[in-house]
């Protein structure tokens, strides 16, 4: 019999967010974190809106040095940690151990069998510019002293481990999209093996950068048409969507075996019961039309759960508001589900954050869990005019309540990788 894994904490900080409850108000109110872009000078772009995370400090969660040594996206990841072990009730002070005293936040947990598995897909990206910058400008003398260190795409788990101390394995999973759904199934895996009793999930991103704009609008992946009025910007499964909004975030979940959470008398929030990815094997961007590569994940995370499509009552979707994507998903959910895929609740939260990339699949797996904790399925807002190529019930623009006993989460990833989670209830 496989070892039962739950989740005993989450963090989050996002463009509708900087906490768990901020993050479930917004949804439930149906509301937009989409704006104006801040962070460059968007004069000479075609996309000049993005999903910001607003009025994050770190120094509410780490210390100054330690923050100073951090690209954006890993001091997203050390903030939401912060918050879900907060939560899990596993954190405990310690002394420093430094000439002037004082004392350091770290695992209650054995931190040997305490691990990591981060979901990033780009790394500290920021930092490879302003170096690159500089090095064009004033030569190899002046790029930023930790340049390498701060921009390589592991950091962001390097940095929860040193700053909380967590020993066990720290790893960083990069397909893309599906980042930060992959990190939670192995993570899920981690503890099912018995390598560790808890596990530090989820994934972050912090790309709303030059760059990253100027890439996707070259792909013509971004909405062009909302600039004006951005809020509306995101909407998935409606027939004008005209691409995603780029965001960032960070979701991270606490995960734990069922025997060791029960044994330190733990809150378990929900159990992680399955896990299901694949590859599409079919192109770089687009996802395999048929719906057969997502479809198939679904299905083998219904396998590993040892459960049945009728479980499950929500599916928290991909739902990036690109052409493809929308009716490709439509097509894996029904590929799925089958008969029951028309009796499903599907929304995608991504219609009010954004595509927060790698950091999506942390916050919509926190997304499900707090619809299936409080019985709401949460709204795909801005759908108005719905595409007739996505004829499922999309829980347009309006939370809508009941029990949900079981819930998917789907993330799609360039390159076609596939994942999906199932949480249930606790029992």
């Amino acid at each position: 019999m496989k070892k039962r894994v739950v989740v005993t904490g989450m963090g989050v900080i996002s463009p509708i967010g900087n906490s768990v409850e901020a993050f479930k108000g917004s949804i439930k109110a149906g509301k937009s974190g989409i704006g104006k872009i801040t962070s460059f000078d968007t004069t000479d772009f075609d996309v000049k809106i993005a999903g910001e995370v607003k009025d994050f400090d770190p120094v509410n969660w780490m210390d100054k040095k330690d923050a100073r040594k951090m690209a954006r996206s890993a001091q997203f990841s050390v903030a939401a940690a912060a918050q879900a072990l907060e939560q899990a009730g596993l954190l405990q002070s310690v002394p420093s151990g430094g000439e002037e005293g004082g004392v350091v936040r770290r695992v209650s947990s054995d931190p040997l069998r305490t691990g990591i598995v981060l979901g990033n897909g780009i790394g500290g990206f920021e930092i490879a510019l302003i170096s690159t910058r500089k090095l064009i400008e004033s030569g190899p003398k002046r790029m930023l002293p930790l340049t390498i260190p701060m921009m390589i795409a592991n950091e962001g788990a390097g940095n929860i481990s040193m700053v909380f101390g967590a020993k066990g394995p720290a790893f960083t999973m990069v397909t893309a999209c599906a980042s930060g759904t992959d990190a939670l199934g192995q993570a899920l895996d981690l503890i099912r093996s018995g390598r560790c009793d808890v596990m530090i999930s989820g994934g972050t991103e912090a790309c709303v950068l030059n760059f990253a704009v100027g890439g996707f609008t070259m792909l013509k992946a971004l909405s062009t048409s909302h600039n004006d009025d951005p809020e509306r910007a995101s909407r998935p499964f409606d027939a004008d969507r005209d691409g995603f909004v780029l965001g960032e975030g960070a979701g991270i979940l606490i995960l734990e075996s069922e025997e060791h959470a029960k044994a330190r008398g733990a809150k378990i929030l929900v159990e992680l019961a399955g896990y299901g990815c694949s590859a599409d094997a079919y192109h770089i961007t687009a996802p395999d039309p048929s719906g057969e590569g997502g479809g198939r994940a679904i299905k083998l995370a219904l396998e590993d759960a040892g459960m049945c499509p009728e479980e499950i009552q929500y599916y928290n979707a991909h739902g990036t508001s690109t052409e493809i994507n929308d009716p490709t998903e439509t097509k894996m959910i029904k590929y799925a589900f089958g008969d029951h895929a028309y009796k499903l609740k599907i929304s995608s939260t991504k219609s009010m954050t954004g595509h927060c990339i790698a950091g999506s699949g942390g916050l919509e797996a926190i997304a499900t869990i707090l619809a299936i904790q409080e019985g709401f399925f949460p709204p795909t807002i801005n759908l108005d005019n719905p595409d007739p190529a996505c004829d499922l019930d999309y829980v347009p623009n309006t939370i809508q309540y009941g029990e949900i006993n079981a819930a998917a989460s789907g993330s799609l990833g360039f390159g076609g990788h596939n994942g999906v989670v199932i949480f249930k209830k606790y029992e």
